[in-house]
């Protein structure tokens, strides 16, 4: 079993940023990769960043490239996703998963999710 706690969201105007952290325990959990996605009102959950505990791969969508940075701490169990210039259209609840990046994207294993953080970004 994986369990995944992210915290550090909250509101903040446009330009700013926010670290995102993303707790995780179990004892299979470094066995995995690590993802961010996240979920707008009324919109699919997208993939946003990726990184092995290795370090040895990351991934940040085209879409915040250059603004969003994901780091993991292996002594820590934490991943992080540092957000700069955080734009109105950033808003979502951010959640943290564990899975594989294939061809295919990043696939979540056995619904490992954590619970969300909520981040908004007033304009």
């Amino acid at each position: 079993q994986v369990q995944l706690v992210e915290s550090g969201g909250g509101l903040v105007q446009a330009g700013g940023s926010l670290r995102l952290s993303c707790a995780a325990s179990g004892r299979t959990f470094s066995s995995y990769n690590m993802g961010w996605f996240r979920q707008a009102p009324a919109k699919e959950r997208e993939f946003v960043a990726g990184i092995a505990w290795s370090g040895a791969w990351s991934y940040i969508v085209d879409s915040v490239k250059g603004r969003f940075t994901i780091s993991r701490d292996i002594t820590k169990s934490t991943v992080y996703l540092q957000m700069t210039n955080l734009k109105p259209e950033d808003t979502a609840v951010y959640y943290c998963a564990a899975g594989y990046y294939t061809n295919s994207g990043f696939e979540v294993h056995s619904d490992y999710w954590g619970q969300g953080t909520q981040v908004t970004v007033s304009s």
